[in-house]
């Protein structure tokens, strides 16, 4: 489709409205944007967002606002503007690949739906301490001590709308690349309790459900040397598995390499979750006596 006519709402805007535009701009590289509320442009339009009162992909209409809304998903979070253009192109803006697609709607668009549609619960659930997402987008609105027009105030919030989609798209990208990888490493591991890999990864999600036995990670770091990390108990969690031997806490260089017997030890964080040497069987050594220890 070419040359065609996305209307959406005018006056100020949401993270709904705007991230779905920015959606778009990775379906259709040109388009023309009418931001009304006029109902005979709305039904000229090839595609709506977010106003006209009508649900309906295959017509290219995406307004949850309509009484009964637009549905919902199986967790209870209703579905905003966002949300359904993300059903219906989601897939394609994520090359295909489903997995990638439902980890930005978990991660992203339902966040963004929830807090859009008001439900209190999805919002405690999906959204952390601090300013949200949503907030950004609406801190984009002018002020009513600023001379700029809204318009274009909505066109620098769909700018960075589609950057932040973009982001979002590649970290689930890949972080599910990363899995096989990871799984791989498990599979292939002399020691059940040592998993090493050829490069840092995100590990700790495939670790935790692949593996009950995994204590440490060995990996490079990206200057080369190498990095022991200990598996915490839950992802997120402080706790870990089994905490770096007590005697290294906060040692460096010299020190650390006295207490260990290492000549090229580095460091060793005073949290004792994650140490390094120099080289790689160095950094096998410290894992080696990390599970020796009591």
């Amino acid at each position: 489709m070419t040359n065609i006519t996305i209307a959406t709402h005018n006056g100020n805007f949401h993270a709904d409205d705007v991230f779905s535009i920015a959606a778009l701009k990775h379906i259709f590289p040109t388009f023309t944007l009418i931001r009304t509320r006029d109902l005979s442009q709305i039904a000229q339009a090839d595609i709506v967002i977010d106003v006209g009162g009508e649900y309906d992909a295959k017509a290219g209409r995406f307004d949850h606002h309509q009484r009964g809304g637009a549905g919902e998903r199986e967790n209870g979070i209703p579905y905003s503007s966002f949300g359904l253009v993300w059903q219906q192109y989601g897939l394609e803006i994520c090359q295909g690949n489903q997995d990638v697609a439902n980890a930005v709607d978990a991660g992203l668009v339902s966040t963004i739906d929830a807090i859009d549609c008001g439900y209190v619960e999805g919002v405690a659930k999906g959204v952390n301490q601090g300013i949200s997402l949503s907030q950004t987008i609406s801190m984009f609105n002018p002020t009513w001590q600023e001379d700029s027009h809204v318009d274009s105030c909505f066109d620098e919030a769909v700018a960075f709308a589609s950057r932040v989609l973009t982001r979002f798209v590649a970290s689930a990208h890949g972080g599910i690349s990363a899995k096989v990888i990871v799984a791989k490493a498990i599979e292939n591991a002399e020691d059940a309790r040592v998993i090493v890999l050829d490069k840092y990864i995100p590990w700790k999600r495939t670790v935790h459900a692949l593996s009950t036995e995994a204590l440490y990670m060995v990996y490079p770091s990206q200057s080369g040397q190498w990095r022991i990390q200990t598996v915490p108990v839950e992802p997120g969690s402080f706790e870990d598995r089994k905490s770096l031997p007590k005697e290294w806490a906060g040692l460096s260089d010299q020190a650390l390499q006295d207490v260990t017997g290492i000549d090229d030890a580095m460091f060793c964080h005073n949290g004792l979750f994650i140490a390094g040497s120099e080289s790689f069987a160095s950094t096998m050594k410290m894992a080696t006596m990390a599970l020796e220890a009591e």
